[in-house]
């Protein structure tokens, strides 16, 4: 195959000297390539490719019923597995509303109203208080896929799993897109959890102050490295080392050079040398760093 086949998985890279985790990705949703040229696509060799590189921890997230019911199945299975469970921002109006832009993988489109909303909430509590899951989320603001006639349910959402996080002493882990006025607000208003996490930061710099005198985590996904993402590169160049994470978002925001290819743990080197290069540290350095916060904010 062609170098450049977007169904060509990117080679292996350069192993990490230090083991970092991946704080954020969706083992569920790999696309069926060979992973490391064997014929069968499991999640034993999508861990052990990780492995390799010196990605020996993943945590994967829940975003509706279904997919959080699997990341609690999945993390009770491996010990290099963790959990987090939620509806998804874009979850929460297709419950209520029938929304045909939602996450469900469940085959129903029809609304539910906020009683069914409700009942989703309700099975998420239950999940959230399994030990192997540590995390509540992702949950928060979508502006970017979610109209107006979305927003109500979101919100009630999100605040919902604020308080389910703190019930249950986890971690808050937050998607935020196209609204970071609103999310900070209603942070703000609830009170956030000791431990808050943004998924895939998007702010720039001055939100990443923010976020730094707040004491929440900077999770820094492949987008990083894009060619127009200059403002990413400038909120992790103010970002306190002590708050920094790194994800892949698996299987979407591949880094580059492989950009528009499939997403896998396996790609976290790629995207923590570029960071070391916008932080000015060594990759040893920004590795045990990142080990060190992704183990503080998920209590591994």
């Amino acid at each position: 195959m062609a170098p450049q086949d977007k169904n060509t998985p990117p080679p292996l890279p350069e192993p990490l000297r230090v083991a970092v985790a991946d704080s954020h990705t969706h083992l569920d949703m790999l696309p069926q390539l060979p992973l490391g040229g064997a014929p069968t696509r499991t999640v034993e060799e999508a861990l052990a490719k990780a492995a390799s590189v010196g990605v020996t921890t993943v945590v994967q997230v829940g975003c509706d019923l279904a997919g959080s019911r699997w990341a609690a199945d999945t993390a009770a299975a491996y010990d290099s597995v963790h959990a987090t469970v939620a509806l998804h921002p874009n979850e929460a109006p297709r419950i209520v509303l029938g929304d045909p832009e939602g996450w469900s993988r469940q085959g129903s489109r029809e609304a539910g109203g906020d009683g069914a909303l409700d009942a989703a909430l309700a099975e998420i509590d239950k999940l959230a208080a399994l030990p192997q899951v540590r995390g509540v989320g992702e949950t928060g603001l979508d502006y970017f896929r979610t109209g107006p006639e979305g927003m109500a349910a979101q919100e009630r959402s999100f605040r919902a799993h604020i308080e389910i996080a703190k019930r249950h002493g986890k971690a808050l882990v937050i998607h935020d897109r196209e609204a970071h006025e609103d999310v900070l607000r209603i942070l703000r208003e609830e009170g956030a959890p000791e431990r808050t996490v943004f998924h895939c930061y998007s702010g720039d710099a001055e939100m990443a102050k923010i976020c730094a005198a707040a004491g929440y985590y900077m999770s820094f996904a492949g987008n990083v490295t894009f060619k127009n993402a200059q403002p990413l590169r400038d909120a992790l160049a103010v970002a306190p080392p002590e708050l920094v994470l790194v994800e892949t978002d698996a299987p979407f925001l591949t880094p580059a050079p492989y950009r528009g290819r499939a997403n896998a743990p396996y790609l976290i080197p790629v995207t923590l040398r570029a960071m070391a290069e916008v932080k000015g540290a060594t990759e040893d350095a920004l590795a045990t760093a990142i080990a060190a916060n992704t183990a503080r904010a998920f209590g591994l």
